[in-house]
C-alpha cells in the first residue's frame, strides 16, 4: 500500500496537490458553520434518573428552574414602593417572553425564601425553553435583554444553569482565540529553529491547517445530526495543529535524511513513505484507538471529543501520507530552501548524538539512571490517593463572571438555594395523605431546609403553618416535590443527600425520579465510573494489538503499556495537586475544586494516545535497525540517536499547542491544556529518553519475544518500518549479542 502511495505522489504530484487545495477550500466553507451547530453542556447521562426526571418535569410542569435573575434594589429594600413597581413590571415582561416559562418571583408570591436576608435582593426564577441548541440561544437572548440597570431602581444579574452555560460558551470562544494567537506564532518560531529552513518549517503547518479544516467540516456534519459539544473545537485546534506538525516533522526529517545520503528525489520519496509513512499510519491508529474509547460514554461532552479526536487524527494522517509526498516531489531539494543564517549550510542534521549518548549511558547503568526517575514519577502520582471528582459548575468561570457572582449571593444571602434544589417527580397520581407523609419524612433529612409540594411546605419533619403549597407543583397525573437545602452544591454532603432522598420509601405504587444539579453529579460520576473499565480495556487491547502488528513482539506492547501508566499517573497526580488541592491557584487564577470527571477521562485518553505516538516513533527506528542486524544495545542507542531529536522537537511543538490553553479563564480548560502538555513532555523526556532504554537493557533478548504461532502470524500480516520481519533465528542471534 505504501509503495502505491509513493508512486501516486511521484507520477501525479500536481494532481494530488490540486485535489488537496480544492478539498481544503470545500472543507473550510463547510467547517465555517460548525460553531452554529455545537452545544454547551452535555455532562449528564441521558439515561440517568436525573435526566429522566428533568424530561418528565419539562413535559408536565414546564421544566426545572435553570435561570435565576437576581434583582437588587439600587436604594433600600426590594419592598419599597418604587422597587415593587419596577419588580412587578419586570416580571410582567418576563412572563410574556416566548423563551421562558414557569416564571416565579418574590413580588408574585411574597415568599420570604425568594428574598435575601437583608431584603436588598430578590429572585426571579424561570425555565428557559428549548433543546440544548435552542436553550443556549434563548438564554443568551433573555440575559442580554434584561440584565443591567432596570428602570433606574433595580439592577438585574443572571445566574443558574442556563446562565453558567452561556458564560462558559462565551469564555471558551475568547480562550480559544487567545490560545491560538499564542500557539501559532510560537510554533512557527520553533519550527524554524528545528528545521533551520523556511520552506521545511511551513510544510508541517500546511498539514496542521488541513487537519483542522477537515475536522471542522466533520463537526459541522455531525452537529447537524447529533449533539456535539462546543468544546470539541478546542481539542480540534490543539490536536490538529500538534499532530499535523508531529507527522509532517517525521516525514520531512526522513526525506531530508534520504536526500542528504545521496538518494534521488524519487527514491527519497519512496523510502520516506515506506518507512516514516508506515510509522505515521501506525501512530495514527494508536492515537485514534485511544480517543475512540471516549465513544463508549453516554455524555455527549465526552463523545464529542471522541468525534473530534478520531477525525483530526485520521485527517492529519491521510493528508500527511498523500499531500506531503506530493509536496516533496514538487519541491525536491528546495525543501531545504530559505535557510536561516545560523544553520549549517552543508546538510541538515539527521542524528542527535546527545540522545544516543544518553541511551548508551542508561543501557550501561539502567538501575542507577532509571530508578531515580521512576521514584520521582511515582512521587508525582501520589496525590491520586486523595483524588475526588466533580462536574463543571460556576466555579470554573473567572470570579468576575456574572453567573458565578449570582451563585455566591444565592448561597450566602438566601435561606436555601432554590437554584440547586433537588427536584423529585412522580409520574402518577398520588393521594394527599401519602404525599404529605412522604414530604414530611423528606423534610427531616439532614441539611434539608424545606420541602415544597402542591399540598404544603414542610420543614424539620412537620408542615409549616404559613404555606399552603403551590398548585403549580401538582397535577391529576403527576406531582413535583422540591427539596431545598443549605448544603453547598456538589459537596460531599449534598451528594449524600441525593442518596438519602432516593433511599426514602416513596408512596405505595410510585417510582419517584430525583433530579437537580447534585443528582446530575451523582449520576454522572456513576455513569462515567461504570464505563471507565470498558474504555480502559478497549484502549489497552487495541494498543497491544497494534503494537504487536508493528513490532512482532508481545513484550514490547506490555512494556509500552506499563511505562505509559507510570507517566500518566505522574501527570494526573500533578494535576490533582494543582487543581484539586489548590497549589498554584493564585498564579493561574482558578478556584480549587474536585477534579472534573469528564476532563480527567479526556486527558487520560489524549495523553495515552499521544504517548503511544512517540512510542511508535522511537520503536519503529529501533526495530528497523534491529531487523537490519544490529544487536539490541546498538539498535536502541542508534535508534534514539536518530529519533530523539524528532521526538523532542515534536513533543515541544505539540506541548506548545496544549500549554497555550493554560492562559484560559475556564479552569477545566486550564486543566486540559496544562495536563496534556505536561504528559507529552514527561513521556518524551523521562520515558523515551531514560525508561525505555533502561527497560530494553533489562529485557535483553526477551524484548522481541513472541510465541512461534504469533511470529508466523506477524510474518504474514504484520507491518514494520524496516520491511519484512526477519526469520526467528536471526532475531535470536541478534538478541544473543546483547551485553
Amino acid at each position: 500500500m505504501f509503495e502505491h502511495i509513493a508512486e501516486l505522489a511521484i507520477r501525479r504530484s500536481r494532481l494530488v496537490l490540486v485535489v488537496a487545495v480544492v478539498a481544503v477550500a470545500l472543507m473550510g466553507v463547510l467547517g465555517a458553520g460548525a460553531f452554529a451547530k455545537l452545544l454547551g453542556g452535555g455532562y449528564d447521562d441521558p439515561a440517568s434518573q436525573s435526566s429522566r426526571a428533568a424530561k418528565v418535569i419539562d413535559e408536565k410542569f414546564g421544566g426545572e428552574t435553570n435561570l435565576v435573575l437576581l434583582v437588587r434594589a439600587d436604594e433600600g429594600r426590594v419592598d419599597t414602593p418604587a422597587a415593587q413597581r419596577s419588580g412587578r413590571d419586570l416580571v410582567t415582561h418576563l412572563k410574556k417572553e416566548q423563551h421562558l416559562e414557569n416564571v416565579i418571583s418574590y413580588w408574585d408570591t411574597g415568599s420570604s425564601d425568594l428574598r435575601s436576608k437583608g431584603g436588598r435582593d430578590a429572585m426571579v426564577l424561570a425555565h428557559v425553553k428549548g433543546d440544548d441548541t435552542e436553550r443556549d440561544e434563548n438564554a443568551k437572548s433573555v440575559i442580554d435583554a434584561y440584565t443591567g440597570p432596570y428602570e433606574k431602581t433595580l439592577t438585574v444579574r443572571a445566574g443558574g444553569g442556563a446562565a453558567v452555560t452561556s458564560d462558559m460558551g462565551t469564555q471558551s470562544a475568547k480562550d480559544l482565540v487567545l490560545a491560538e494567537s499564542i500557539a501559532v506564532p510560537l510554533t512557527l518560531v520553533l519550527l524554524l529553529l528545528v528545521f533551520g529552513s523556511m520552506v521545511a518549517a511551513l510544510l508541517p503547518l500546511a498539514i496542521g491547517t488541513i487537519a483542522i479544516a477537515g475536522t471542522f467540516a466533520e463537526l459541522y456534519v455531525l452537529g447537524s445530526v447529533t449533539d456535539v459539544s462546543v468544546f470539541a473545537i478546542n481539542l480540534t485546534t490543539a490536536l490538529g495543529l500538534g499532530l499535523g506538525i508531529d507527522y509532517a516533522l517525521l516525514m520531512v526529517s526522513r526525506f531530508r535524511e534520504q536526500l542528504a545520503s545521496g538518494a534521488s528525489v524519487d527514491d527519497a520519496v519512496r523510502r520516506t513513505v515506506s518507512t516514516a509513512g508506515r510509522t505515521v499510519a501506525f501512530s495514527a491508529a494508536t492515537v485514534a484507538a485511544a480517543l475512540a474509547a471516549l465513544l463508549v460514554f453516554p455524555q455527549y461532552f465526552l463523545r464529542s471529543f471522541g468525534y473530534a479526536g478520531v477525525g483530526v487524527v485520521v485527517i492529519a494522517a491521510v493528508s500527511t501520507l498523500f499531500v506531503m509526498p506530493a509536496l516533496f516531489v514538487v519541491l525536491g531539494h528546495r525543501v531545504n530552501g530559505g535557510r536561516l543564517p545560523w544553520t549549517n549550510r552543508r546538510r541538515p542534521a539527521t542524528r542527535a548524538p546527545l540522545w544516543g549518548r544518553l541511551a548508551a549511558t542508561v543501557m550501561r547503568r539502567p538501575a542507577l539512571t532509571a530508578l531515580p526517575v521512576l521514584a520521582v514519577l511515582l512521587l508525582a502520582a501520589s496525590p491520586l490517593l486523595g483524588i475526588t471528582f466533580g462536574t463543571p459548575d460556576e466555579r470554573v468561570l473567572p470570579e468576575d463572571a456574572a453567573s458565578r457572582q449570582v451563585s455566591s449571593v444565592l448561597r450566602e444571602k438566601f435561606d436555601g438555594n432554590e437554584d440547586s434544589a433537588l427536584h423529585i417527580v412522580i409520574g402518577t397520581a398520588v393521594g394527599r395523605t401519602p404525599l404529605e407523609s412522604y414530604a414530611t419524612e423528606l423534610s427531616g433529612l439532614k441539611g434539608v431546609v424545606r420541602v415544597e409540594t402542591s399540598v404544603g411546605t414542610y420543614a424539620a419533619g412537620r408542615p409549616t403553618a404559613t404555606d399552603a403549597g403551590s398548585s403549580a407543583l401538582g397535577r391529576s397525573d403527576a406531582q413535583q416535590i422540591n427539596v431545598v437545602s443549605t448544603l453547598t452544591p456538589r459537596s460531599d454532603a449534598a451528594q449524600n443527600l441525593v442518596r438519602d432522598v432516593r433511599a426514602v420509601a416513596p408512596p405505595t405504587g410510585t417510582r419517584p425520579l430525583v433530579g437537580g444539579v447534585d443528582a446530575v453529579l451523582v449520576d454522572s460520576k456513576h455513569s462515567v465510573g461504570s464505563r471507565l473499565p470498558l474504555a480502559v480495556a478497549l484502549v489497552a487491547l487495541t494498543t497491544f494489538l497494534l503494537l504487536f502488528l508493528f513490532t512482532g513482539s508481545v513484550v514490547q506492547p506490555l512494556r509500552a503499556l506499563l511505562l505509559n501508566m507510570v507517566s500518566l499517573g505522574a501527570t494526573l497526580g500533578v494535576m490533582t495537586w494543582i487543581f484539586q488541592d489548590g497549589h498554584l491557584s493564585s498564579l493561574l487564577g482558578f478556584t480549587a475544586q474536585p477534579m472534573d470527571v469528564s476532563m480527567t477521562v479526556l486527558m487520560f485518553c489524549i495523553a495515552f494516545g499521544l504517548s503511544m505516538d512517540y512510542e511508535v516513533f522511537v520503536t519503529s527506528r529501533i526495530k528497523e535497525l534491529h531487523d537490519q542486524g544490529e544487536d539490541n544495545e546498538s539498535a536502541v542507542t542508534n535508534g534514539l540517536g536518530h529519533t530523539g531529536r524528532i521526538v523532542t522537537a515534536a513533543a515541544c511543538l505539540l506541548a506548545v499547542s496544549f500549554f497555550a490553553f493554560g492562559t484560559a479563564k475556564l479552569s477545566f480548560m486550564q486543566l486540559f491544556g496544562l495536563g496534556s502538555g505536561l504528559a507529552i513532555l514527561i513521556d518524551a523526556v523521562a520515558v523515551r529518553g531514560i525508561l525505555v532504554p533502561a527497560a530494553m537493557r533489562v529485557l535483553g533478548c526477551s524484548a522481541w519475544y513472541a510465541p512461534g504461532f504469533l511470529r508466523k502470524f506477524h510474518q504474514r500480516f504484520g507491518l514494520s518500518e524496516g520491511g519484512p520481519t526477519p526469520e526467528p533465528g536471526l532475531v535470536e542471534r541478534d538478541a544473543s549479542t546483547v551485553h
